[in-house]
C-alpha cells in the first residue's frame, strides 16, 4: 500500500494522440492536512475512496489506501468535501512498460496539465515521452490536495 510516483509538467499537447483512455474526474476532500488526507473521487460512472499518508522527504512515496464505492455514495460524500473541488480530465498512455496517468484541469486549475508515472521502487528507470517537461516530484503545491485551497490561476497573482 505504498505508492511510489514521479510527478511532471507537460510540455504539449501531443499526449491526447497518445491516450488509450480518458476519463472525467470529480475530486474533493474531506481532510487536507499534510499528514494524512482523504479524498473522494468520481471517476466516470464509479466512486472512489482514498487515504494517504504524509509524502516521504524526496516526494517518491506515501502511503495510500483505496477502495470503490457507489456513485451515489461519492456523489453524496463530495457535498461534505472542503472547498476547492477538482475537475479534470486523465488520459492514460503507455510509453514502454510503464502508463502515465496525465491530468488536464479545469475550472480555477485550467492551464495547468501533470504527468504521473508510478514505479515499483524509487530508481526505477523509464522511458520519458517527448512531451514530458520539468520534474515536480515532491513540489507540493502539484498535490491535488493543495490545488483544491490554493488553485493554479491564483499563482502568478
Amino acid at each position: 500500500m505504498i505508492e511510489i510516483e514521479r510527478k511532471f509538467l507537460v510540455t504539449s499537447q501531443q499526449f491526447k494522440t497518445e491516450a488509450i483512455r480518458k476519463t472525467r474526474i470529480k475530486q474533493g476532500f474531506l481532510n487536507t492536512d499534510k499528514a494524512r488526507t482523504v479524498r473522494v473521487r468520481l471517476k466516470g460512472e464509479i466512486g472512489f475512496i482514498t487515504v494517504k499518508g504524509a509524502s516521504t522527504d524526496d516526494g517518491l512515496s506515501r502511503f495510500e489506501w483505496e477502495n470503490e464505492i457507489s456513485k451515489t455514495d461519492a456523489e453524496a460524500l463530495l457535498k461534505l468535501c472542503e472547498t476547492g473541488i477538482i475537475d479534470k480530465i486523465r488520459y492514460d498512455i503507455e510509453v514502454g512498460n510503464h502508463l502515465f496517468e496525465v491530468d488536464e484541469f479545469f475550472g480555477d486549475n485550467t492551464g495547468l496539465i501533470v504527468a504521473e508515472v508510478e514505479l515499483s521502487h524509487p530508481t526505477e528507470i523509464f522511458k520519458k515521452p517527448n512531451w514530458l517537461g520539468k520534474e515536480v516530484t515532491g513540489i507540493t503545491k502539484y498535490y491535488n490536495s493543495e490545488l483544491s485551497k490554493n488553485p493554479f490561476k491564483n499563482w502568478n497573482s
